[in-house]
Parts: structure tokens; sequence; C-alpha cells
């Protein structure tokens, strides 16, 4: 008489969210204690476990692929564990650090990203690029990858195949600004406040950001860090703004126009935080105990990431918009890097 509630209570437990979550959180979980080991490698300990993570997890994702069954943890591991990571980076930080990147910090990152998202717009017409597809790259490129193509979709409607290959370009560009940027610094003798600056305001995704500036070392993530929260708090007005000067937005129902925009609320977790280390609020073991398990966390985020990126994607959508990644790709890093050098 027990086997039906037994079944039932067991049908519960698998429909769980959860429950959905954890082969692609413990894929993403190994991948990240794998990254962790083969740093130790002396070969490849130029690189940190969250650039090993990612390289791991593109080479798992195209090669024997990725089954369904494992996309809920990697996007739980991509997106909550990647917010809770970036809302503890919060102690790292404090008023201090962040007066330290001043308003000429705050003026190059405004710049970049209005010239960026301008340029991009213009150059997408220039080549033929369809005017949907090209604001969405050029919010990815110029705001925060993949989070701002999808926010700025929202008010230019374009087609789920424009999202997709939007994603994959910012992906792609992002991770070799990630990959590059490292290299470069040293060639053009860039401090470390000036190379977590770069990264902050040029490379495309958060996670990407972090994963390059630390390769400098704290201050230079740290300093990353503030530059791309910087550039995330803009998508809201950004969006805002496109869908007041959107044609399709002005035709559309007064109920896709009050559609509610996807405010990165992390963001203040990560200000409530460093407000109160710059109280010093916690005791200094505490947040070292805490700053390690934080790079284990971004470690399985940077995997996630990985096992998300498809390579295979670029291909299916024509060569145009692949340029004009290219291109916004060239610009933001070019333009970012010659504003950091004249005025910073």
């Amino acid at each position: 008489m027990n086997n039906p509630p037994q079944k039932i209570k067991s049908e519960i437990i698998k429909s769980l969210p959860f429950n959905a979550v954890i082969p692609g959180l413990l894929l993403t979980i190994g991948v990240a204690i794998l990254a962790e080991y083969l740093k130790k490698i002396p070969s490849l300990s130029l690189f940190s476990s969250l650039i090993i993570a990612i390289i791991l997890g593109i080479i798992v994702k195209n090669t024997v692929g990725v089954p369904q069954i494992f996309k809920p943890g990697i996007t739980f591991s991509l997106k909550r564990i990647l917010r809770l990571s970036i809302i503890l980076l919060g102690l790292r930080l404090s008023l201090p650090q962040i007066l330290a990147v001043g308003p000429v910090g705050l003026a190059i990152v405004f710049v970049t990203l209005t010239s960026t998202f301008i340029f991009t717009c213009w150059f997408g017409k220039q080549i033929g690029v369809n005017q949907k597809l090209t604001k969405l790259i050029a919010a990815g490129t110029s705001i925060c990858g993949a989070s701002a193509i999808v926010a700025t979709n929202g008010v230019v409607e374009s087609k789920d195949k424009d999202v997709a290959y939007a994603v994959a370009i910012v992906t792609i560009f992002g991770t070799l600004s990630m990959l590059l940027y490292p290299l470069l610094s040293s060639l053009f003798q860039i401090t470390s406040e000036e190379f977590g600056i770069w990264c902050g305001v040029s490379i495309h995704e958060t996670a990407q950001v972090i994963a390059a500036a630390f390769q400098g070392g704290e201050v230079s993530g740290e300093f990353g860090t503030i530059a791309k929260l910087s550039r995330v708090i803009f998508l809201a007005p950004v969006v805002l703004t496109l869908g007041f000067v959107t044609p399709s937005s002005r035709d559309s129902s007064t109920e896709n126009k009050s559609k509610k925009l996807p405010i990165p609320w992390f963001v203040f977790g990560f200000i409530a935080l460093m407000l109160l280390n710059s109280a010093n609020v916690f005791p200094e073991v505490f947040k070292k105990s805490v700053s390690e398990v934080n790079h284990f966390l971004l470690t399985i985020s940077m995997a996630g990431m990985g096992l998300k990126t498809s390579l295979l994607e670029i291909k299916q959508s024509g060569i145009k918009p692949l340029y004009l990644g290219a291109a916004s790709w060239i610009f933001i890093s070019v333009i970012s890097l010659g504003l950091i050098k004249a005025f910073y």
C-alpha cells in the first residue's frame, strides 16, 4: 500500500528544478577540478585555472558534445554561480579602490561603450547586415555579452537564429580577447591597473573579463571587475533607449512595451559587500577563506561558459555578421586601449 505514495514522492523529487541541475553542475565541477590540477603542471602554469577550465569546456562541447541532461546544470553554473561569485568579489574591494579608478576611468567606460555601439551599427549598415542582428552584436560587444543581447532582443524582437548567432560571435571574440590580452600586456607596457581597466572596458562577457583580468594579478582583477560592472550598469538605460528609437517597438503592443528589463541585480549585492568591506566589518581570516572558495566557484563558472560555446554556430548563418563582430571587437579593443594610454 505504501508503493503508490513512494512512487509519487519519487516523481516529485525528480521534477524538482535543482534535481535537473545536478548532472550539469557535477560536470562543471569535474571540469573545474581538472583545471585546478592542470594548473599545477609547469608548462601550463602561465594560465590561470579559469582560462584552462574554459578551454576544457570548449573542447568537450565541440568534440564529444554535451547531452541535454547536462544543460540545466551548465546554465546554472554560468549564471547563478557566476553571479554569486561576482557578489563575493565585493569582499576584495573597497571604496578607496573605486575612487582609484576615478572619474577618468568611468569616462573611458562611457566613451568606449557609446562609440563602439555607434560604430557597430554604422558598419553593419555598410556591409549589409540586417539592423536587428547588428544591434544585437553592438549591444553584446559594447555592454556585457550574452545578457545584453538577450535584453536588447526584448526591444528589437529579432529571430532566435540571430540571437544565437550574436551570442556565438561575442563569445568567440570575447574568448579571443581573454586569451590574447595577457600576452599583449607586456608588449604594450601596460600596468596592472591599466590592464584591469582595459579588460573590464573592452572584453565582452563578465566571465571573460574576470578570467583575463586576474591573469595580471589581484590588483588587475579588481580593477577589471570594477570597470566591467560599470559597463553592466549601462545595460538598462541602453535597452530603454533602444525601446524608444527602434521602429518595431513603437508598432508593438502595450504589453510588449512594458516588458520587464533584465536589470543585473547581482551588481547591487556586489556593491553591498564592497561597502561593508569598506567599513571593515569582516575579519581578514574570513575574507581569505571566502576568497579561496570563490576562486573555485569562478572556475566552475568558466567551465560552464566553455561547455556552452559552440564553434559550429558561426558557420550556419553566413560570413558578414562574423566580419561585423570582428570589426566591432577590434574597434573596442583599440579605442579603449588608446583612451587608457592617453588619459588614465
